[in-house]
Protein backbone atom coordinates (compact mmCIF):
# COMPACT_ATOMS: atom_id res chain seq x y z
CA UNK A 1 0.00 0.00 0.00
CA UNK A 2 1.32 3.57 -1.66
CA UNK A 3 0.38 6.80 0.18
CA UNK A 4 -0.48 9.66 -2.02
CA UNK A 5 0.33 13.31 -1.16
CA UNK A 6 0.01 15.14 -4.30
CA UNK A 7 -1.83 18.43 -5.54
CA UNK A 8 -4.25 17.57 -8.38
CA UNK A 9 -6.99 19.28 -10.45
CA UNK A 10 -9.54 17.11 -9.78
CA UNK A 11 -12.83 16.83 -12.09
CA UNK A 12 -15.77 14.38 -12.01
CA UNK A 13 -19.58 14.94 -13.39
CA UNK A 14 -18.62 18.11 -14.41
CA UNK A 15 -16.69 19.97 -10.93
CA UNK A 16 -13.76 21.52 -11.05
CA UNK A 17 -11.53 21.85 -8.21
CA UNK A 18 -7.57 21.69 -6.68
CA UNK A 19 -7.36 19.38 -4.14
CA UNK A 20 -4.29 17.73 -1.76
CA UNK A 21 -5.04 13.63 -2.08
CA UNK A 22 -3.76 12.37 1.58
CA UNK A 23 -4.91 8.87 2.02
CA UNK A 24 -3.30 4.85 1.34
CA UNK A 25 -3.99 4.52 -2.26
CA UNK A 26 -5.61 1.13 -3.09
CA UNK A 27 -5.33 0.83 -6.70
CA UNK A 28 -3.86 3.40 -9.48
CA UNK A 29 -4.33 3.56 -13.47
CA UNK A 30 -4.10 5.66 -16.33
CA UNK A 31 -6.60 6.20 -18.67
CA UNK A 32 -5.49 8.32 -21.73
CA UNK A 33 -4.31 11.70 -19.95
CA UNK A 34 -5.73 11.10 -16.45
CA UNK A 35 -4.55 9.20 -13.63
CA UNK A 36 -7.53 7.40 -11.72
CA UNK A 37 -6.64 6.47 -8.04
CA UNK A 38 -8.90 4.55 -5.67
CA UNK A 39 -8.92 5.31 -2.05
CA UNK A 40 -8.75 3.46 0.94
CA UNK A 41 -11.26 6.47 2.15
CA UNK A 42 -12.81 8.84 -0.13
CA UNK A 43 -11.63 12.02 0.66
CA UNK A 44 -13.84 13.65 -2.33
CA UNK A 45 -17.62 13.29 -2.67
CA UNK A 46 -19.33 14.31 -5.85
CA UNK A 47 -23.04 13.11 -6.42
CA UNK A 48 -22.64 11.61 -9.44
CA UNK A 49 -19.76 9.99 -9.56
CA UNK A 50 -18.30 6.97 -7.84
CA UNK A 51 -14.88 7.59 -8.92
CA UNK A 52 -12.28 10.02 -8.69
CA UNK A 53 -10.43 11.45 -12.07
CA UNK A 54 -7.19 13.14 -11.21
CA UNK A 55 -5.02 14.51 -14.14
CA UNK A 56 -1.65 14.52 -12.58
CA UNK A 57 0.38 17.17 -12.19
CA UNK A 58 3.71 16.31 -10.37
CA UNK A 59 4.55 13.04 -8.93
CA UNK A 60 7.06 12.62 -6.43
CA UNK A 61 9.00 9.31 -7.12
CA UNK A 62 7.61 8.25 -3.88
CA UNK A 63 4.19 7.88 -5.67
CA UNK A 64 4.55 6.37 -8.67
CA UNK A 65 4.88 4.17 -10.07
CA UNK A 66 3.95 1.74 -7.60
CA UNK A 67 6.57 -0.86 -8.30
CA UNK A 68 9.96 0.18 -9.79
CA UNK A 69 12.66 -1.67 -11.05
CA UNK A 70 16.09 -2.35 -9.25
CA UNK A 71 18.47 0.11 -10.79
CA UNK A 72 22.14 0.80 -9.10
CA UNK A 73 22.83 4.29 -7.98
CA UNK A 74 24.24 5.63 -11.14
CA UNK A 75 21.57 5.22 -13.16
CA UNK A 76 20.52 8.12 -11.52
CA UNK A 77 23.67 9.94 -11.13
CA UNK A 78 23.27 13.18 -12.90
CA UNK A 79 25.73 14.72 -15.44
CA UNK A 80 26.23 17.36 -17.78
CA UNK A 81 27.33 16.54 -21.39
CA UNK A 82 29.43 18.74 -23.73
CA UNK A 83 30.06 18.16 -27.57
CA UNK A 84 30.04 19.74 -30.74
CA UNK A 85 31.23 18.35 -34.70
CA UNK A 86 31.51 19.72 -37.89
CA UNK A 87 30.35 17.89 -40.54
CA UNK A 88 27.62 17.88 -43.68
CA UNK A 89 24.06 17.03 -42.64
CA UNK A 90 22.03 16.99 -46.41
CA UNK A 91 18.82 17.72 -44.79
CA UNK A 92 19.35 18.80 -40.99
CA UNK A 93 15.67 19.08 -40.10
CA UNK A 94 15.16 14.95 -41.10
CA UNK A 95 18.30 15.05 -38.47
CA UNK A 96 16.31 16.76 -36.08
CA UNK A 97 13.09 14.95 -36.61
CA UNK A 98 15.01 11.68 -36.26
CA UNK A 99 17.01 12.66 -33.20
CA UNK A 100 13.68 13.68 -31.60
CA UNK A 101 11.85 10.40 -32.18
CA UNK A 102 14.51 8.36 -30.67
CA UNK A 103 14.58 10.25 -27.32
CA UNK A 104 11.52 9.70 -27.27
CA UNK A 105 11.19 6.51 -28.20
CA UNK A 106 13.57 5.61 -25.37
CA UNK A 107 12.06 8.04 -23.03
CA UNK A 108 14.82 9.87 -22.46
CA UNK A 109 15.31 12.07 -19.58
CA UNK A 110 17.21 14.69 -21.47
CA UNK A 111 17.12 18.31 -20.55
CA UNK A 112 19.27 21.05 -22.58
CA UNK A 113 20.38 22.34 -26.31
CA UNK A 114 20.78 20.00 -29.07
CA UNK A 115 21.23 22.21 -32.37
CA UNK A 116 21.68 20.70 -35.77
CA UNK A 117 22.49 22.49 -39.15
CA UNK A 118 24.36 22.08 -42.50
CA UNK A 119 27.55 21.94 -40.83
CA UNK A 120 27.23 19.80 -37.67
CA UNK A 121 26.13 19.68 -34.34
CA UNK A 122 26.28 21.17 -31.03
CA UNK A 123 25.15 20.02 -28.15
CA UNK A 124 24.99 20.79 -23.80
CA UNK A 125 22.39 18.78 -21.91
CA UNK A 126 21.97 17.21 -18.69
CA UNK A 127 20.51 14.10 -17.47
CA UNK A 128 20.85 10.53 -15.60
CA UNK A 129 24.07 9.45 -16.41
CA UNK A 130 22.69 6.27 -17.98
CA UNK A 131 19.98 8.21 -20.41
CA UNK A 132 23.01 10.77 -21.40
CA UNK A 133 25.33 7.94 -22.05
CA UNK A 134 22.56 6.41 -24.05
CA UNK A 135 22.13 9.08 -26.47
CA UNK A 136 25.59 9.53 -26.99
CA UNK A 137 26.23 5.89 -27.41
CA UNK A 138 23.27 6.16 -30.76
CA UNK A 139 24.91 9.09 -31.76
CA UNK A 140 28.22 7.49 -32.54
CA UNK A 141 26.92 4.17 -34.32
CA UNK A 142 26.16 7.15 -36.96
CA UNK A 143 29.41 7.19 -39.12
CA UNK A 144 29.10 10.75 -38.81
CA UNK A 145 29.59 11.26 -35.16
CA UNK A 146 31.96 8.36 -34.96
CA UNK A 147 34.50 10.08 -33.57
CA UNK A 148 32.81 12.99 -31.36
CA UNK A 149 34.84 14.31 -28.03
CA UNK A 150 32.48 14.18 -25.89
CA UNK A 151 32.50 16.29 -22.07
CA UNK A 152 31.33 14.69 -18.97
CA UNK A 153 30.58 16.79 -16.05
CA UNK A 154 28.79 15.60 -12.99
CA UNK A 155 25.72 17.74 -11.35
CA UNK A 156 24.84 16.97 -7.93
CA UNK A 157 21.82 19.01 -8.19
CA UNK A 158 20.06 17.24 -11.15
CA UNK A 159 18.95 19.10 -14.75
CA UNK A 160 21.42 22.18 -15.60
CA UNK A 161 18.61 23.21 -18.05
CA UNK A 162 15.18 23.91 -17.53
CA UNK A 163 14.32 21.99 -20.96
CA UNK A 164 14.80 20.30 -23.72
CA UNK A 165 15.75 22.78 -27.43
CA UNK A 166 16.23 20.36 -30.20
CA UNK A 167 15.91 22.13 -33.49
CA UNK A 168 17.04 23.40 -36.52
CA UNK A 169 19.41 26.61 -35.98
CA UNK A 170 20.71 28.46 -38.59
CA UNK A 171 24.19 28.81 -36.20
CA UNK A 172 25.19 26.24 -34.30
CA UNK A 173 26.91 29.32 -32.19
CA UNK A 174 25.72 33.28 -32.80
CA UNK A 175 28.06 35.40 -34.23
CA UNK A 176 27.26 38.53 -35.93
CA UNK A 177 26.51 38.18 -39.80
CA UNK A 178 25.83 33.70 -38.95
CA UNK A 179 28.23 31.37 -39.79
CA UNK A 180 26.70 29.71 -43.15
CA UNK A 181 29.45 31.88 -45.23
CA UNK A 182 32.56 30.21 -42.98
CA UNK A 183 34.49 27.26 -44.41
CA UNK A 184 34.05 25.09 -41.23
CA UNK A 185 33.72 21.92 -42.76
CA UNK A 186 37.49 22.33 -43.98
CA UNK A 187 39.93 21.68 -41.46
CA UNK A 188 42.60 23.64 -43.21
CA UNK A 189 40.56 26.60 -43.06
CA UNK A 190 40.00 26.12 -38.93
CA UNK A 191 43.00 26.44 -36.69
CA UNK A 192 45.35 23.61 -35.62
CA UNK A 193 44.42 21.55 -32.88
CA UNK A 194 46.72 20.51 -29.88
CA UNK A 195 46.25 17.97 -27.41
CA UNK A 196 46.33 19.44 -23.78
CA UNK A 197 49.54 17.68 -23.19
CA UNK A 198 51.32 20.28 -25.96
CA UNK A 199 48.83 23.11 -25.05
CA UNK A 200 50.55 22.87 -21.45
CA UNK A 201 54.13 22.66 -22.80
CA UNK A 202 53.86 25.68 -25.06
CA UNK A 203 52.63 27.68 -22.44
CA UNK A 204 54.89 27.06 -20.33
CA UNK A 205 57.27 27.77 -22.71
CA UNK A 206 55.99 31.34 -23.39
CA UNK A 207 54.85 32.11 -19.79
CA UNK A 208 58.64 32.37 -19.20
CA UNK A 209 58.12 35.73 -20.55
CA UNK A 210 55.50 38.63 -20.47
CA UNK A 211 53.71 38.07 -23.47
CA UNK A 212 51.63 41.57 -22.34
CA UNK A 213 54.64 43.28 -21.63
CA UNK A 214 55.26 46.61 -23.30
CA UNK A 215 58.64 46.33 -24.26
CA UNK A 216 57.69 42.48 -25.91
CA UNK A 217 57.56 44.08 -29.39
CA UNK A 218 58.23 40.71 -31.14
CA UNK A 219 54.98 39.54 -29.95
CA UNK A 220 55.66 36.20 -31.78
CA UNK A 221 52.87 34.56 -29.38
CA UNK A 222 49.89 35.54 -28.49
CA UNK A 223 47.35 33.90 -26.10
CA UNK A 224 43.81 34.82 -26.87
CA UNK A 225 40.93 34.25 -24.37
CA UNK A 226 37.85 33.38 -27.53
CA UNK A 227 35.42 33.57 -24.33
CA UNK A 228 33.21 36.56 -23.30
CA UNK A 229 34.73 39.08 -20.59
CA UNK A 230 32.71 37.43 -17.62
CA UNK A 231 33.95 34.32 -17.81
CA UNK A 232 37.24 35.33 -17.76
CA UNK A 233 36.89 37.07 -14.54
CA UNK A 234 36.49 33.97 -12.77
CA UNK A 235 38.79 31.88 -14.27
CA UNK A 236 41.17 31.82 -17.23
CA UNK A 237 45.02 30.77 -18.37
CA UNK A 238 47.90 32.52 -17.19
CA UNK A 239 48.95 35.74 -19.23
CA UNK A 240 45.44 35.90 -21.25
CA UNK A 241 44.62 39.53 -21.82
CA UNK A 242 40.69 40.11 -20.42
CA UNK A 243 37.93 39.78 -23.59
CA UNK A 244 36.43 43.08 -24.29
CA UNK A 245 33.55 41.53 -24.85
CA UNK A 246 30.70 40.16 -23.21
CA UNK A 247 28.89 38.26 -26.14
CA UNK A 248 30.76 36.03 -28.69
CA UNK A 249 28.97 37.37 -31.34
CA UNK A 250 30.26 41.03 -31.13
CA UNK A 251 34.04 39.68 -30.49
CA UNK A 252 36.21 41.81 -33.42
CA UNK A 253 39.56 40.37 -32.52
CA UNK A 254 42.37 41.39 -35.29
CA UNK A 255 39.39 42.82 -37.56
CA UNK A 256 39.78 46.11 -36.47
CA UNK A 257 41.01 48.42 -39.69
CA UNK A 258 40.64 51.74 -39.10
CA UNK A 259 42.21 51.90 -35.30
CA UNK A 260 44.52 50.23 -33.31
CA UNK A 261 42.95 49.48 -29.94
CA UNK A 262 44.80 48.39 -26.49
CA UNK A 263 41.58 46.17 -26.00
CA UNK A 264 42.44 44.10 -29.48
CA UNK A 265 45.67 41.89 -28.88
CA UNK A 266 45.82 40.76 -32.88
CA UNK A 267 46.20 44.52 -33.91
CA UNK A 268 49.65 45.81 -35.50
CA UNK A 269 50.97 42.21 -35.31
CA UNK A 270 52.48 40.13 -38.71
CA UNK A 271 49.83 38.17 -39.94
CA UNK A 272 52.69 35.47 -41.04
CA UNK A 273 54.85 35.27 -38.28
CA UNK A 274 52.71 35.73 -34.92
CA UNK A 275 51.44 32.13 -33.43
CA UNK A 276 48.18 32.93 -31.72
CA UNK A 277 47.00 30.38 -29.11
CA UNK A 278 42.84 30.56 -29.05
CA UNK A 279 40.94 28.82 -26.25
CA UNK A 280 37.42 28.85 -25.12
CA UNK A 281 35.24 25.93 -23.01
CA UNK A 282 34.72 23.45 -25.11
CA UNK A 283 36.31 24.36 -28.26
CA UNK A 284 33.23 25.18 -30.66
CA UNK A 285 33.64 29.59 -30.40
CA UNK A 286 37.45 29.14 -31.14
CA UNK A 287 36.84 26.70 -34.47
CA UNK A 288 34.45 29.38 -35.67
CA UNK A 289 36.55 32.63 -34.47
CA UNK A 290 40.09 30.88 -36.29
CA UNK A 291 38.00 30.57 -39.68
CA UNK A 292 37.44 34.16 -39.60
CA UNK A 293 40.77 34.73 -38.68
CA UNK A 294 41.92 32.34 -41.19
CA UNK A 295 39.97 34.24 -43.74
CA UNK A 296 42.12 37.07 -42.86
CA UNK A 297 45.17 36.41 -43.60
CA UNK A 298 45.91 35.00 -40.11
CA UNK A 299 48.54 31.95 -40.77
CA UNK A 300 49.53 30.33 -37.31
CA UNK A 301 46.79 29.32 -35.93
CA UNK A 302 46.28 27.07 -32.50
CA UNK A 303 43.48 25.90 -30.56
CA UNK A 304 43.14 23.98 -27.17
CA UNK A 305 41.56 20.79 -28.57
CA UNK A 306 38.33 19.82 -26.11
CA UNK A 307 38.67 23.46 -25.09
CA UNK A 308 39.74 24.27 -21.84
CA UNK A 309 37.14 21.56 -19.93
CA UNK A 310 39.31 18.74 -21.61
CA UNK A 311 42.18 20.03 -20.59
CA UNK A 312 41.41 20.40 -16.53
CA UNK A 313 40.27 16.57 -17.13
CA UNK A 314 43.68 15.98 -18.72
CA UNK A 315 46.31 18.60 -17.27
CA UNK A 316 44.64 19.39 -13.92
CA UNK A 317 45.00 23.31 -13.17
CA UNK A 318 48.63 23.81 -14.21
CA UNK A 319 48.79 27.25 -16.02
CA UNK A 320 45.09 28.02 -15.19
CA UNK A 321 44.10 30.70 -12.76
CA UNK A 322 40.53 30.31 -11.00
CA UNK A 323 37.80 28.09 -11.77
CA UNK A 324 35.27 27.45 -15.03
CA UNK A 325 32.62 29.18 -16.04
CA UNK A 326 30.14 27.08 -17.66
CA UNK A 327 26.80 27.99 -19.37
CA UNK A 328 23.96 25.57 -17.32
CA UNK A 329 22.93 26.70 -13.60
CA UNK A 330 26.30 25.73 -11.80
CA UNK A 331 27.69 28.54 -13.35
CA UNK A 332 31.32 28.00 -12.25
CA UNK A 333 33.19 24.82 -11.89
CA UNK A 334 36.26 24.49 -9.83
CA UNK A 335 39.55 22.50 -11.91
CA UNK A 336 39.03 19.17 -9.00
CA UNK A 337 35.05 18.82 -11.16
CA UNK A 338 37.32 17.53 -14.15
CA UNK A 339 40.68 16.31 -12.85
CA UNK A 340 40.55 13.57 -9.78
CA UNK A 341 43.86 14.12 -9.36
CA UNK A 342 43.65 17.21 -8.06
CA UNK A 343 44.82 18.41 -4.44
CA UNK A 344 44.60 21.07 -1.87
CA UNK A 345 47.79 22.57 -2.80
CA UNK A 346 47.33 22.29 -6.45
CA UNK A 347 43.89 23.96 -6.46
CA UNK A 348 45.72 26.84 -4.90
CA UNK A 349 46.82 27.77 -8.96
CA UNK A 350 49.13 30.38 -10.19
CA UNK A 351 48.42 34.12 -9.72
CA UNK A 352 46.69 35.81 -12.27
CA UNK A 353 49.28 38.84 -12.40
CA UNK A 354 46.12 40.83 -13.81
CA UNK A 355 44.11 43.42 -11.20
CA UNK A 356 40.70 42.99 -12.44
CA UNK A 357 40.37 39.18 -11.80
CA UNK A 358 38.03 38.28 -9.16
CA UNK A 359 36.81 41.71 -8.22
CA UNK A 360 33.41 42.52 -7.53
CA UNK A 361 31.80 44.50 -10.04
CA UNK A 362 30.63 46.80 -8.02
CA UNK A 363 33.07 48.35 -4.77
CA UNK A 364 35.99 46.31 -6.76
CA UNK A 365 37.33 44.54 -4.00
CA UNK A 366 37.94 40.47 -4.11
CA UNK A 367 35.40 38.18 -4.19
CA UNK A 368 34.50 35.43 -1.33
CA UNK A 369 33.24 33.20 -3.91
CA UNK A 370 34.49 32.78 -7.54
CA UNK A 371 30.61 32.43 -9.18
CA UNK A 372 28.63 34.57 -10.24
CA UNK A 373 25.39 36.25 -9.60
CA UNK A 374 22.31 37.07 -11.56
CA UNK A 375 20.65 40.22 -11.06
CA UNK A 376 17.00 39.88 -9.42
CA UNK A 377 16.09 42.66 -11.86
CA UNK A 378 14.91 40.52 -14.42
CA UNK A 379 14.73 43.80 -16.69
CA UNK A 380 18.69 43.40 -15.82
CA UNK A 381 19.29 39.70 -15.41
CA UNK A 382 23.16 41.01 -15.16
CA UNK A 383 25.74 38.42 -14.37
CA UNK A 384 27.93 40.07 -11.89
CA UNK A 385 30.43 38.91 -9.41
Amino acid sequence: MRWCSQVFSVSGSGAHAHALALAPIVTASFSNTSLVLQFQKPLFKFSNSSSLALTHRKLLPSALPLTQPSSSREDFDFVVVNFYHFVFIQDPQAEVDKHRSFLQLEGLDINGRLYLNEQGINAQYSGPSKDAMTYVNWLRKDNRFSDILVQISPSEKGHTFPTLKLRYKPSLVQFEGGMSHLSLLDPSMRAIPLSPSEWRDRLESINKTDLTAKDNSNRNYILLDVRNGYEWDIGHFRGAQRPSVDCFRNTSFGLSREEITASDPLSNVDKEKANILMYCTGGIRCDVYSSILRQQGFQNLYTLKGGVSHYLKNEGPAEWVGNLFVFDSRLSLPPSIYYTGATTEAESTPVSGDDNFAKCYVCSLEVSELRHRNCANLDCNLLFL
